[in-house]
């Protein structure tokens, strides 16, 4: 008996171009010795009911098709079931920060052949509440631009609206107050930002979290201090090089789990995605999913 696959797809990632590419997609897979069926979303949390029923019908694999706010709702529909089947990831977004983490490419047909080698390997999930993450969770001004990109901007600028919203935040950015409390470090007082890493891929920059792994069993916590405008803007620069760490600006740590509040109403990035108010308890849960990958990321991960 084929395996068998439920392909859950976002028909506007990626400027819609992904739409246009799944009966190709199908007939790849299904030549590739797979059964596959599709489940397309058409709003938001569709992705998360969608693998919950694969889980449900004990599928085999579950391929999620789209960015990395389909990619995080399939995560979270796989992760809060005792039975989960397989990960594939076919990056159809702007950013792709999952895809980037596990070296998967940007062809589709490549990330196709990548899922029929079949070749998988243990990943971490990050849990926040009742709810899952995969790449990043962050609070702070500068972490709101992921979710307050308008969809058609993305469209049509890619990577770029981003770039266009940050720019025109940053002369808005103030710290907020966090308390950060965790069995390997505590932390109380203002930031500009507070991210927690589970890969080293964040918004499309892969330098920001260096030492960051998806198999550790442990999140990267980068906390950036109060500092001005000009300070913050040579601090990117040295992000973009993987040099930031040993700023004095930066407090880095690791920890597999930490609750962060807050006395300010402070908003909480998951993967891109609104994810609430703080404060919020985090966990990593080790090797809860397992991924298909090219061979050659096993040695990235051990």
């Amino acid at each position: 008996m084929r395996p068998r696959a439920r392909l859950i797809y976002n028909p506007s990632a990626g400027k819609e171009a992904l739409l246009h590419s799944v009966p190709r997609i199908l007939d790849f897979l299904e030549q590739g010795g797979l059964e596959v069926s599709t489940a397309m979303t058409h709003g938001a949390n569709d992705a998360v009911r969608a693998a919950r029923q694969a889980c449900e019908d004990r599928f085999d694999l579950v391929i999620a098709a789209g960015g990395d706010g389909t990619i995080n709702e399939v995560i979270n529909g796989l992760s809060q079931m005792e039975y989960r089947p397989t990960l594939g990831v076919l990056p159809g977004g702007t950013t792709n920060d999952l895809a980037r983490a596990l070296h998967l490419p940007r062809d589709l047909k490549s990330a196709c052949e990548i899922i029929l080698q079949n070749h998988r390997v243990p990943l971490d999930v990050g849990r926040v509440g009742d709810g899952f993450f995969i790449n990043i969770a962050g609070c702070g001004r500068l972490t709101e631009i992921t979710y307050e990109v308008p969809s058609k901007l993305k469209t049509h600028l890619g990577q770029l609206a981003y770039y266009v919203k940050g720019l025109e935040k940053l002369p808005f950015l103030k710290p907020i107050q966090i308390a950060i409390d965790s069995p390997d470090f505590a932390f109380e007082g203002k930031a500009m930002l507070c991210l927690i890493a589970n890969s080293n891929s964040i918004g499309g920059f892969e330098k920001l979290a260096p030492n960051a792994s998806l198999h550790d069993g442990f999140f990267d916590v980068i906390i950036v201090k109060p500092c001005k405008i000009p300070e913050l803007v040579r601090l990117a620069t040295l992000a973009l090089r993987g040099e930031h760490l040993n700023s004095d600006r930066v407090i880095y740590f690791h920890t597999d789990r930490l609750t962060v509040s807050s006395a300010e109403e402070v908003e909480l990035n998951l993967d891109g995605e609104f994810g609430g108010l703080l404060p919020r308890e985090f966990e990593c849960l080790k090797h809860h999913l397992n991924v298909l990958v090219p061979k050659p990321v096993e040695e990235v991960l051990a």
